[in-house]
């Protein structure tokens, strides 16, 4: 598991990007901690700077949408899923179990 940051420092609606093995994006939004594949699928873009609402990200390129919770695209132009990771929370702190990281759907 990666250190991502403390969970004061990402509040809600927010992002950042985790240098690690696999650069990620941690997401907290509506509610809950994610963490995707920090690249968009479409195009070299950080998802980190896209722009979140409700448990979607828009890559900042060209408005391809992914499901936090799954990382499926929601709609074109990207047509490959980015990986979703599992999120623990512990003593303030989140972590990213980039070693556990779900298949791409």
């Amino acid at each position: 598991m990666i250190r991502a940051c403390s969970v004061s420092e990402l509040p809600e609606g927010e992002a950042l990007r985790v240098e690690g093995p696999v650069p990620v994006s941690v997401f907290h939004a509506e509610g809950g901690y994610y963490a995707l594949d920090d690249t968009c699928t479409h195009q070299d873009a950080s998802l980190a700077d896209g722009w979140i609402e409700g448990c979607f990200v828009e890559c900042p390129l060209h408005a391809a949408r992914f499901d936090l919770r799954t990382g499926v695209p929601a709609c074109l132009p990207a047509k490959d899923a980015v990986r979703a990771y599992p999120v623990v929370v512990a003593d303030g702190v989140i972590y990213v179990d980039t070693e556990a990281r779900q298949e791409v759907a």
